[in-house]
């Protein structure tokens, strides 16, 4: 069964890791639309393009070329249309100094990028679950890491 199509956006400068994304992307149970983004210049001028329509949630890498994931985190809060737009971190580092403060910052989600495929599916499953559901707003500390 097909459900509602999302409109995604990534942000990660990993071609290899784009492609395991779109692919796990395809194999779920949901119809979505993925764009991706290889920087932060590239996705900040793609959000701010005014003809362009929010996505439904953005899936941000930290380590990026041109402008950090960081950095796009604090210009979208910053920005009035593009504060309300769901961030889940996408990221292989799992810092909890870095994660505190990605929290601070707004972020809704913070997910380590599993090493199994699988993993990967699960965890994208359960934050389109959560974006179908209407439930995708930050949760409190100690869930916004979201394991498989």
């Amino acid at each position: 069964m097909t459900i509602t199509l999302l409109d995604l956006l990534l942000a990660d400068d990993d071609t290899d890791d784009c492609f395991l994304f779109e692919e796990a992307l395809k194999e779920l149970p949901v119809s979505a639309k993925l764009t991706t983004v290889h920087d932060g210049v590239q996705l900040m001028q793609l959000l701010s393009a005014k003809e362009t329509p929010l996505p439904d949630a953005l899936f941000l890498d930290l380590n990026m070329p041109r402008k950090s994931g960081f950095d796009c985190l604090s210009e979208m809060k910053a920005h009035e249309k593009l504060k309300q737009l769901p961030v889940i971190i996408f990221s292989t580092s799992l810092d909890i100094a870095v994660v505190d403060l990605l929290y601070q910052k707004g972020a809704h989600h913070y997910i380590r990028k599993p090493g199994e495929y699988d993993n990967l599916k699960k965890v994208i499953l359960d934050v389109v679950t959560r974006l179908l559901q209407n439930k995708l707003t930050q949760p409190a500390r100690d869930r916004f890491i979201l394991e498989p």
